[in-house]
């Protein structure tokens, strides 16, 4: 999104997030069904548990609960000394027990924090609680051979461990929305909690979104805005239900607090049902499931654990390893360039990490978003070509060459700049040949250059590469082209 819409000079947004994340574990919460659906058939991954069937009793996930907890101490929140199960009752065909097993007034983590960067600078987000949950099945909406709308339900994902992470209502722009959610994605697969994907439903974004004149203290009537399948669609869905609720303020219209879907195809949000409060789910404790104590050595161990987060590492790369703030997040935000950059750098600790960053964020990035398949490169042979083509004894074109072919057939970086007879010609006599061959082949630049287009030495050199195929050295290029053309 970008500027600044006229909504925001007379109203304050007053926004908070909720985020469903599925857990990263072999088993469901309260079952031992597999988690491992996605392509499987229909209702296969199933038993009375997860079904619901009358007599069947839960057993808690410890691996979910330890996923909870960890992300609780990432994010600097409390864990309490022991906790309890809760039944959230209402009624839909995917919930087949009538009731959620949940978590209400004893989250295992609360009041934590998580700073992340805008376009303003750093941001921090309370955090309300992170809880624990059971998910629901999925309804899949069709239509059948007779033409006629259908609801079916697929229940292997009922039962699937759930965390539901809630912030205080800290957020005022429709940015800041999104990079909350980008960065919660990053911890959460940092720490080893999710995959959250959110193409695969494994992340659920969900704003609550209200309105008051700039100035004033009380809230607006909240709404709720669901079915935001990307980051950019946070951001947009809240973007427009802002204008949305401005508009209908300044027409003198009641904002109605209710439950409204985002719209991808029409850029809007819509009505999908008013809005519950907490009162209407009934909760109470779960009389299947005892209370949970949590022992301090295991929370204390959990915290060791704990690995260094992304707001740390981004931190350490700009102010101990000196990249610039863009290097530093770009390479975090992606886990495997991160390793590659980070393993790269204990291969040949002599090189500076700057031009390993190069490398990682460019080369390396490029090669792998245009694979079809995933990428192996070795950080020990990326390390020899990044020092090649630092010391100067191959081009940085050549590099790209043997990294390519690295990639490709897996043989030594040393290998193969060796059987291609790669070199970079420093040479001022050969260099001077190429120079003088590409001048007399472009009497129209040459002209441009000393009529004033200085732009037209970027041309020149640009031919001298490639008349030596790529071998010649561009710094070197460059001055023998000026240095003749001053001449």
């Amino acid at each position: 999104m970008t500027g600044r819409s006229a909504a925001l000079d007379r109203y304050e947004p007053v926004i908070g997030i909720e985020v469903h994340s599925q857990l990263k574990t072999a088993s469901k919460m309260f079952c031992p069904c597999s988690t491992e659906y996605d392509g499987a058939p229909p209702n296969t991954h199933v038993c009375p548990v997860c079904l619901g069937l009358p007599g069947a009793l839960p057993t808690i996930n410890r691996r979910a609960v330890e996923h909870v907890l960890t992300t609780g101490a990432a994010i600097d929140a409390s864990a309490p000394a022991a906790t309890r199960w809760d039944r959230k009752n209402y009624f839909y065909p995917d919930l087949p027990k009538g009731y959620q097993i949940s978590q209400y007034d004893l989250p295992l983590a609360s009041r934590g924090r998580l700073t992340f960067d805008t376009s303003d600078g750093p941001f921090t987000v309370a955090i309300t609680r992170a809880h624990l949950e059971e998910d629901t099945a999925k309804l899949i909406h069709a239509t059948d051979a007779a033409g006629r709308r259908v609801s079916l339900v697929d229940f292997n994902r009922s039962g699937a461990p759930l965390m539901e992470i809630v912030t205080e209502p800290d957020i005022r722009t429709a940015e800041q929305a999104r990079r909350y959610a980008e960065e919660l994605q990053l911890l959460l697969r940092s720490i080893g909690a999710s995959d959250a994907e959110m193409e695969r439903g494994q992340l659920r974004v969900e704003a609550n979104v209200s309105l008051r004149p700039r100035g004033s203290e009380p809230f607006g009537t909240r709404v709720e805005v669901k079915n935001m399948n990307s980051f950019r669609a946070v951001e947009r869905a809240i973007a427009f239900e802002i204008e949305r609720q401005a508009a209908a303020l300044d027409a003198g219209e009641p904002v109605v607090q209710e439950t409204r879907g985002w719209s991808e195809e029409r850029g809007s949000t819509y009505r999908m049902r008013v809005k519950e409060t907490s009162d209407d789910y009934r909760y109470f404790p779960e009389p299947d499931l005892p209370p949970l104590h949590l022992d301090p050595a295991w929370l204390e161990s959990i915290r060791a654990r704990l690995p260094e987060l992304p707001g740390d590492r981004r931190r350490r790369y700009r102010e101990i390893v000196g990249l610039s703030a863009y290097d530093a997040v770009v390479l975090v935000a992606d886990p495997d360039a991160t390793a590659l950059f980070e393993a790269t750098l204990v291969a040949d600790p002599t090189l500076e990490p700057k031009p390993v960053a190069n490398w990682v964020l460019g080369e390396y990035l490029r090669l792998r978003n245009a694979a079809s398949e995933p990428l192996a490169v070795d950080p020990a042979e990326l390390a020899v070509i990044v020092r090649a083509v630092v010391d100067g004894s191959i081009s940085r074109a050549q590099g790209r060459d043997v990294l390519a072919a690295h990639v490709e057939g897996g043989g030594p970086a040393a290998d193969i700049i060796a059987a291609r007879g790669f070199r970079q010609i420093t040479d001022d006599d050969a260099l001077g040949s190429a120079v003088d061959a590409v001048l007399a082949a472009n009497p129209a630049a040459v002209a441009d250059y000393r009529a004033g287009k200085d732009q037209a030495v970027g041309f020149l050199v640009g031919q001298v590469m490639k008349a030596t195929r790529g071998h010649a050295n561009a710094a070197l290029a460059q001055t023998a082209v000026r240095r003749r053309l001053d001449s």
